[in-house]
């Protein structure tokens, strides 16, 4: 039986720069294919190593068993008397064992039972006495390899009646056609085992394994192809192990990544959009502005009183417009700093909100007196203005308003080189689904016709100016807290301004 193992197959081709034909992809081999034949190369291998031993210990049996008829020979044989033995007879029990001689030592003397013609050599001699595991692998192969006609072998084992030992001589040629006689059912054998433990292996293993990655791997080629189909989206088959999880992340991923260019497609159509507006609502407000300017020349108390504010509405309406694609499609332009003064900028922003007009909302403001922050003016404005607005939002959500009830907080304070400006109210607070999307646009809003994009734009600017904002836990209603740092000051520079003045 030859033990080499089978050639392994040709590897696969390396996949082309185009999309290959329906030909070429029907010559290579699938990871069935694959699993097919790894399984059959396992087997094989498995019944190779088991092969070895067993020829080994089926030359030792062979032997054996020869070795037992010969001790049941030299019975009959030594109870004759010395020279008594008729040669037809020593010949019958010669053939009967398959040996060519039989020999007994007893004490000094080595006595020749029978024996029949020797026009051979003896090649090996075989003590059963004393033969190891790996000398018996050794020689039986040799023998099956390396057998020449005409050889024999002498084999040693016990002898009867308190012999020393018995010697046999036999030839090799019976002993070999028996191993290679042998050698061949274990080969049909094995291949058989082996085709049944592959087709068993290969299905249980094809439903369990090779079936669901097909599944998967064509799912993964489908959602590529279309990834804001929804329909397209693995089912989950519910199973416990590694494919069922490979499922349920696979389908989170591709629902995170529908939801998120559905999301960017809807972003590009409201850009779209807000271009195709934005010309022509500039130029209502810059009518609008122009009637301004003439009501700013009425002698009207009251006129002369709303008109600059009406102007500076006006004119930030204007600069929105000029920036409303700014979001999303490019960054904010980065902040000029200035020092602002925080409680003009806070009467602003009560202003633009319209809370004096009679609102049954209590604004409070509670800042440091003198407080300054050095921010940009407009974005700053714009940041307390989203902030504040949500707030007033969240209270007009309860119907009926009660100034003792629905409260807006501002408060503001500096730690070192950090100023601290919280607004607070006393609405229902911010919920848990809310929290999880609050400072991302069109996520983080919970109320109906809500944009979210309110806080997405504050978070923005204020970052932009090396701050932070976020929601305080544990408070009444919702505290946003919005730091802004002082602008770093170059050592080197300063110094060299007070050395010049």
């Amino acid at each position: 039986m030859s033990t080499k193992p089978p050639s392994e197959p040709p590897s696969e081709p390396l996949a082309p720069t185009t999309p290959p034909s329906h030909g070429v992809e029907s010559l290579r081999l699938g990871l069935s294919g694959k699993l097919l034949f790894l399984t059959i190369l396992f087997v094989m291998v498995a019944e190779i190593l088991i092969y070895v031993p067993s020829i080994a210990n089926f030359r030792l049996n062979w032997l054996n068993d020869r070795l037992a008829a010969a001790h049941t020979a030299a019975l009959v044989l030594d109870a004759a008397p010395s020279g008594m033995v008729p040669e037809t007879l020593a010949q019958q029990v010669l053939e009967s064992i398959g040996a060519r001689a039989v020999a007994m030592k007893m004490g000094t003397q080595r006595r020749m039972l029978a024996v029949s013609k020797l026009p051979f050599n003896v090649e090996a001699e075989i003590d059963m006495r004393t033969v190891t595991w790996w000398r018996a692998v050794y020689n039986a192969f040799g023998l099956l390899l390396y057998d020449e006609p005409g050889d024999a072998i002498r084999v040693v084992g016990p002898a009867p009646m308190g012999g020393e030992f018995l010697e046999v001589v036999l030839e090799e040629a019976p002993l070999r056609a028996a191993m290679l006689k042998f050698s061949v059912n274990i080969l049909l054998l094995s291949l058989a085992i082996s085709a049944i433990t592959a087709m068993l292996v290969f299905f249980a293993l094809h439903y369990l394994l090779v079936r669901p990655m097909g599944a998967i791997t064509a799912n993964m080629i489908a959602f590529r192809a279309d990834p804001e189909n929804r329909s397209l989206i693995i089912p989950e088959s519910g199973r416990q192990d590694e494919i069922g999880t490979a499922e349920v992340e696979l389908a989170a991923m591709q629902r995170e990544l529908a939801s998120m260019l559905q999301q960017k497609s809807r972003l590009a159509a409201l850009g779209l959009a807000v271009s195709k507006i934005n010309h022509d609502l500039r130029n209502l407000l810059a009518s609008a502005q122009l009637f301004s300017d003439q009501l700013s020349n009425l002698p009207d108390p009251k006129v002369q009183r709303f008109a600059p504010k009406l102007m500076r509405a006006l004119e930030r309406a204007i600069d929105f417009c000029q920036s409303t694609l700014s979001y999303g499609a490019a960054q904010e332009a980065p902040p000029e700093r200035k020092t602002v003064e925080v409680e003009p900028l806070i009467e602003e922003v009560h202003e633009a909100l319209g809370l004096t007009l009679d609102v049954p909302i209590r604004w409070i403001v509670a800042v440091e007196r003198g407080l300054t922050v050095e921010a940009d003016h407009d974005q700053l404005f714009r940041v307390l203005v989203n902030v504040t607005r949500n707030a007033m939002q969240a209270l007009e959500a309860r119907g009926a308003k009660d100034p003792a009830r629905d409260q807006i907080r501002i408060t503001g304070r500096r730690e070192g080189s950090v100023a601290v400006i919280e607004v607070s109210d006393t609405g229902p607070g911010v919920s848990e689904r809310a929290q999880a999307h609050m400072f991302q646009a069109f996520q983080g809003s919970t109320r109906s016709g809500g944009t979210g994009l309110g806080l997405a734009i504050a978070a923005e600017l204020v970052r932009a100016h090396g701050g932070d904002i976020h929601l305080v836990p544990g408070t009444i209603g919702a505290t946003f807290s919005i730091t802004i740092p002082d602008r770093a000051v170059d050592l080197n520079s300063r110094r060299g301004e007070r050395a010049r003045a």
